[in-house]
């Protein structure tokens, strides 16, 4: 646990040194990037022992005073890392170890217009809170971590707050994540109160005390954690903050930061006794919701980041069904389900911190060459940013779950879950089960397509605007960063049956099994997924064989190059290319009643028109149908009392005196 405390003391101290180093950029990024990419190193070796040895480290100072509410006593702040906390610090400190160095060079664009102490003073910050969040074992203690980390992020996404849309970005992000604040404000309060103690250890010892109240607080977990997490519809401040936030502090937040949020979830269903059904149907529900309606979103925007921010919805739905599946097992005691469940979300935990991690700095390679990421105007990358292509397509195939990449390992687990489970007698795990293998299918699809258009309309053809033309290169700094992961995505994909198989203390902590059930269960997973990369890795090496054959047959024959038929056109252009408008609007169209898809179409006219024009633009129909309206209601009925501000403060303390001497009546009565 040393080690620990050790990380979290050099981020706090690195990141204000950066702060007075703000006066100069290229000092203030050295040390920012330099005491992170230490810490995580530091913080990623007893992560590592406790998850290869079993251990179990605590840290506590008994005796502080967090009372205050009836029948809570003195709590105290106690810090942990067990196998499920170990589990989520690996993508914590790897991810923002990496997000350090690409962030070095990529803020160092900004150096004449911005204080870079105080962008690496806040995601220092960020890290160390989001380190608290998953070690503290105290209900106060994490409410502080939790705040901090929501005001530090909050501050790097409106890093370029003159603009008018980063600043609206940040606002709705900081609104959400107060909201879900609330609730998880209600849960620790009612958990307190039943149990007479803010320790978490308390809650799991005193887990029959909330029995009555079980449901509420796993309703107030769900909207508290789904918040963060991003479950629909309580996803509206993603795809505004992920897009508006500089390209690293993107792929931490949408890599581990909203996993924060699953993390919460499972840690609070430990104390809450044995799930009924509905909590799995529940998550079930929200996860092939989010899951769905998630791609199609993406499917349909032109902002490569904004795309990538829908994807992360997407993917949270994904890791949500599959906890669903795993709490409908334990509830129906089917441990074969309720093992598969759990591990194959916790599996896709790390999988997505990994491929959307990749992604995320792939598209800030884009927007640092380009100064654009509208992929409309993009085009031609390949040539002209080879790595940079490499490394955004295997993050491409790694999200869109094909083998032998990561993305395949969590997903097959997940698949066989639901196939059990559809298998069984009776409705109360078929149905669920048949929704999720419908589901996790129709997503698999939407996202191929998805990427297709991604990675087709961004780096391949050519340059549609005179910025793609001409492309700033990409340095080594940045570039690194992207190979690690590139290599975490294959690494975790050829060797997912290993990882299969360490799963078993993470999985025992989470779902609250015995160890032999797990270890059985996860054995004869890791099985059937080494048989699929098998033969996944026998058809690459047969192609690459192929290919080698063919170029040794040509080696002593003249092969020509010619221009590839133009369908009668002499010169083409790049206007003669598909668009991602174009060809997502296919698969749009069928689900145009969900997407609500705003299409604005010139029509060619006259015998020689010289131009036509198809434009589209699909809002989110959560922001636009709920969020807003509810927002402009509460608006308006807000500035109805507007009249109580007179703008004189001896007003303004009559009413704090009044409102002390209301709740002291209230006490006293």
């Amino acid at each position: 646990m040393s080690q620990l405390l050790v990380a979290v003391g050099v981020l706090l101290a690195g990141g204000l040194m950066a702060l007075l180093l703000g006066r100069w950029p290229r000092a203030a990024t050295v040390c920012g990037a330099g005491t992170a990419l230490l810490a995580c190193g530091v913080g990623l070796v007893p992560a590592v022992q406790v998850l290869q040895r079993g251990w179990l480290l605590v840290f506590s100072a008994r005796g502080l005073p967090v009372g205050g509410l009836p029948g809570v006593a003195d709590g105290s702040l106690v810090l942990e890392i067990d196998a499920l906390t170990a589990f989520f610090l690996l993508p914590v400190f790897g991810l923002c170890g990496l997000g350090a160095i690409y962030g070095g060079e990529y803020l160092l664009a900004y150096r004449r217009e911005k204080n870079l102490g105080a962008a690496w003073f806040f995601y220092n910050l960020l890290v160390a809170s989001m380190a608290l969040v998953l070690t503290a074992r105290n209900a106060v203690l994490f409410l502080v971590a939790w705040e901090v980390m929501s005001i530090a992020s909050f501050f790097l996404v409106t890093f370029e707050h003159e603009k008018e849309s980063v600043r609206q970005a940040g606002w709705t992000y900081l609104v959400a994540t107060h909201i879900g604040t609330a609730f998880l404000i209600v849960m620790f309060v009612v958990l307190g109160v039943r149990t007479g103690s803010f320790d978490f250890a308390d809650f799991g010892r005193a887990a029959g005390a909330v029995a009555g109240v079980a449901d509420v607080l796993f309703a107030c977990a769900v909207i508290g954690f789904g918040t963060k997490a991003g479950f629909m519809p309580l996803h509206v401040w993603l795809p505004e903050a992920h897009p508006a936030a500089p390209s690293h502090v993107s792929a931490v937040m949408s890599g581990v930061m909203i996993k924060t949020g699953i993390y919460g979830l499972l840690r609070m269903l430990t104390y809450l006794g044995a799930p009924p059904a509905w909590w799995g149907w529940l998550l079930v529900g929200v996860g092939v919701t989010s899951g769905v309606l998630g791609v199609l979103f993406a499917l349909a925007q032109h902002d490569l980041k904004r795309m990538l921010a829908y994807s992360s919805v997407e993917n949270i739905g994904i890791i949500t069904m599959s906890l669903g599946l795993g709490l409908l097992g334990l509830a129906h005691d089917r441990p074969v389900a309720a093992v598969l469940g759990f591990g194959g979300a916790l599996l896709h935990v790390i999988n997505h911190a990994a491929f959307k991690g990749l992604l995320f700095l792939g598209a800030g390679a884009v927007l640092h060459g380009t100064g654009m990421l509208e992929i409309d105007r993009l085009g031609g990358l390949l040539k002209r940013l080879p790595i940079v292509g490499l490394t955004f397509v295997v993050g491409a195939v790694a999200i869109c779950g094909l083998p032998p990449l990561n993305g395949f390992a969590g997903e097959l687990l997940i698949y066989v879950a639901a196939l059990r489970g559809a298998a069984m007698r009776g409705t109360e795990m078929a149905v669920p089960s048949v929704a999720v293998i419908a589901g996790l299918a129709l997503i698999g699809g939407l996202a191929a397509a998805c990427f297709a258009k991604a990675f087709g309309m961004a780096f391949l053809g050519e340059p549609r605007s005179e910025q793609a033309t001409h492309v700033h290169r990409t340095g080594v700094a940045m570039l690194a960063p992207m190979f690690v992961l590139m290599a975490a995505c294959i690494c975790l994909g050829i060797f997912g049956p290993l990882v299969v198989g360490r799963l078993t203390p993470v999985v025992v902590d989470a779902a609250m099994m015995p160890a032999e059930p797990v270890t059985r269960c996860l054995d004869q997973a890791a099985g059937n997924l080494a048989h699929v990369v098998i033969v996944a890795m026998a058809l690459i090496v047969l192609v690459v064989l192929l290919t080698v054959w063919r170029q040794w047959m040509l080696r002593k024959r003249t092969v020509g190059e010619a221009g590839t038929w133009d369908c009668g056109y002499a010169r083409p252009t790049a206007r003669m290319q598909y668009t991602a408008s174009s060809f997502a609007q296919p698969l749009t169209h069928v689900f145009r009643a969900l997407l609500r898809t705003r299409m604005r179409f010139d029509r060619p006219e006259g015998l020689f028109p010289r131009e036509g024009r198809l434009s589209t633009e699909t809002p989110d129909v959560f922001t636009e149908n709920v969020y807003r309206p509810a927002f402009l209601g509460i608006g308006w009925a807000v500035s109805k009392l507007r009249w109580l501000q007179q703008g004189r403060v001896q007003l303004y303390v009559l009413y704090i005196a009044a409102t002390l001497l209301a709740l002291l009546v209230w006490k006293l009565g």
